[in-house]
């Protein structure tokens, strides 16, 4: 199954057939496993091409379905055979559709799992109501997405919401795709804090940064560390301890600040957080190639107003609108549900192409 040839086009898949059988030589050796991680790391990678190949392969087969489907459609017309085809049609598409994003996510670190980041603006219980409001959005995405999360680090706000709090989201391209959500969200609603109901405008930003693995070498030299203890807080449960086990780290070359207090040991929460340091000093690095990092520390440095990616508007009317790509999504309530593969995959090909939705539209 070198080729595959979809819609007249020939689309060589030779390089991910080679690479599989690559990965597969190498989990026959005898020394496969004295690296758990590293092994691990090789049979994810072996999944995801073999999951690749099947769905070009499922694409060319049901490309062929529909033609002969049609073919015995125009030789005798048949209502059933009709409705067979374009059952067959929508499901042709769905293939196609998750093939376009594939295509787009062509990055090596696309593939990572993603440690993702929501700080609330300035506004104190408004903005920490907000940050709270975007987690349980990304986590009802994940979950419809069938991705798996783990809370790295949560501090909650002072009265409700939360102050800070970091995830790690694992799955296939989990960081390609959540990529697409860097930057400040905004939202306009009427206060449920305000006693005289009046229409407020709060503002959360998100980062999100692809989970290094065992793999990808970022040096960090221990004296270039400062790493502190103190004791975790919290309102209750399992962000109370009595002892010393939250742990802050500072990366000084960079000035990169990490922290995890979610365990309750200092141990646990110390590999947490050099993994997302690790993340984060890999994300520089990327940037840094790419010759973004201005672009990204002048959004860091600017939660609110013009710098948002996206509003969420619930007052005095519902919708949903992304400033980049200009889609919109009168249903507010299904985005709040996780409904985001819109606003992502619309993202994702104006990154590609250099176009917006409308844009492409038009021409």
């Amino acid at each position: 199954m070198a080729d595959t040839a979809i819609f007249g086009g020939i689309f060589d898949l030779s390089s991910s057939e080679t690479k599989l059988t690559e990965l597969k030589a190498k989990t026959v050796r005898e020394d496969f496993w004295n690296n758990s991680s590293t092994a691990q790391s090789t049979l994810k990678r072996i999944s995801m091409i073999e999951k690749e190949l099947e769905l070009w392969d499922g694409a060319q087969r049901k490309r062929d379905d529909c033609e002969v489907l049609l073919t015995f459609l125009e030789e005798e017309e048949d209502s059933s055979s009709k409705e067979e085809l374009q059952s067959e049609l929508k499901a042709f598409q769905r293939i196609v559709d998750d093939l376009e994003l594939r295509l787009m996510l062509g990055d090596a670190e696309d593939e990572s799992d993603a440690i993702l980041t929501i700080h609330p603006g300035a506004g104190g219980t408004e903005s920490q109501d907000w940050a709270e409001m975007l987690y349980r959005m990304y986590d009802r995405w994940i979950e419809r997405t069938g991705f798996s999360s783990s809370v790295i680090d949560f501090q909650p706000g002072d009265e409700t919401g939360i102050k800070d709090i970091t995830i790690e989201v694992k799955g296939e391209y989990a960081y390609g795709l959540l990529k697409a959500e860097v930057g400040v969200h905004r939202l306009v609603r009427i206060s449920p804090f305000d006693a005289s109901n009046r229409r407020h405008t709060s503002f959360a930003s998100v980062f999100v940064y692809p989970s290094t693995d065992e793999e990808i070498e970022v040096e960090i030299k221990p004296d270039d560390l400062r790493i502190d203890t103190y004791r975790a807080s919290g309102a209750g449960g399992q962000h109370v301890n009595k002892t010393d086990s939250a742990v802050r780290i500072t990366h000084n070359p960079t000035g990169i600040v990490v922290q995890c207090q979610n365990e309750r040991s200092q141990h646990k929460n110390k590999a947490s957080a050099m993994k997302i340091l690790k993340a984060n000093l890999y994300q520089k690095y990327l940037e840094e190639q790419a010759e973004s990092i201005k672009e990204l520390e002048s959004k860091k440095t600017d939660i609110g107003w013009g710098s948002q990616i996206r509003s969420y508007v619930f007052h005095p009317y519902t919708m949903v609108k992304d400033h980049r790509t200009k889609v919109e999504v009168g249903d507010g309530k299904r985005v709040m549900d996780g409904d985001l593969d819109e606003f992502i995959k619309a993202y994702l090909l104006m990154s590609a192409t250099g176009k917006s939705k409308a844009e492409m539209a038009e021409s």
